[in-house]
């Protein structure tokens, strides 16, 4: 009987600061405002000064020898912190492991299909497996497989590099192709390069200027 696998809880969030009455260190290191040092005081006073200024006092180090508190808006603070979370989250890419299969004695029109099904993965910023799938005496061939993924490997060098190379996995053969930044900036300014040549009129046209027509 197989065994159920069961989901790692979710990680509790990171707690809170301790903000105002709710510091319990007897002193603090003390910031302001602007990022300046005030020194070593009495919490109690660290108070007054932050109900003095329409601020709070906000335990940013507890694990400090005395916590390091600083005057802030917490309302405020928060706000910034979820924004420029929630800004880091945006640009963060995910990347996922794809996968394409085929079998030992696929054709050459469904390789080519595979072959453009894994570069298009790649381009759209995804890692792709490729696996050859063996079936029956076809793994006591396993060197087939092998030149498959290495002619695959070779189609798509210009845009990605191998992460894992070509392993037996049971009945199964596979490489990972992870997509090369530096190969596929390369390839862009190749394009780019190709395209404003193709803009620009042929030297060797042997075509003569076309003079402007002068009316008479």
């Amino acid at each position: 009987m197989r065994k159920r696998r069961t989901k790692a809880p979710p990680k509790p969030p990171a707690p809170e600061p301790r903000v105002n009455e709710r510091i319990r260190a007897p002193e603090v290191r003390l910031i302001d405002e602007d990022g300046r040092q005030i020194g070593i005081v009495k919490t109690s006073e660290a108070l007054a000064m932050a109900r003095e200024r329409q601020v709070d006092l906000v335990e940013v180090a507890a694990n400090a020898n005395p916590p390091v508190a600083r005057l802030m808006d917490f309302g405020r603070y928060k706000y910034e912190q979820s924004k420029r979370e929630r800004e880091a989250r945006k640009h963060q890419q995910h990347v996922e492991l794809r996968e394409v299969r085929m079998k030992p004695k696929i054709d050459d029109h469904d390789f080519d299909f595979k072959v453009r099904t894994a570069e298009k993965l790649l381009l759209g910023g995804d890692k792709v497996k490729v696996t050859v799938m063996f079936r029956g005496r076809e793994i006591t061939h396993p060197q087939i497989g092998k030149n498959l993924l290495d002619r695959v490997v070779a189609r798509l060098e210009t845009i990605a590099s191998v992460e894992k190379p070509a392993a037996l996995e049971g009945r199964n053969m596979s490489v990972i192709l992870a997509p090369d930044k530096k190969k596929l900036a390369a390839r862009a300014r190749e394009a780019e390069a190709a395209a404003k040549a193709a803009e620009q009129p042929s030297a060797d046209s042997g075509e003569p200027p076309v003079a402007a027509a002068h009316e008479e």
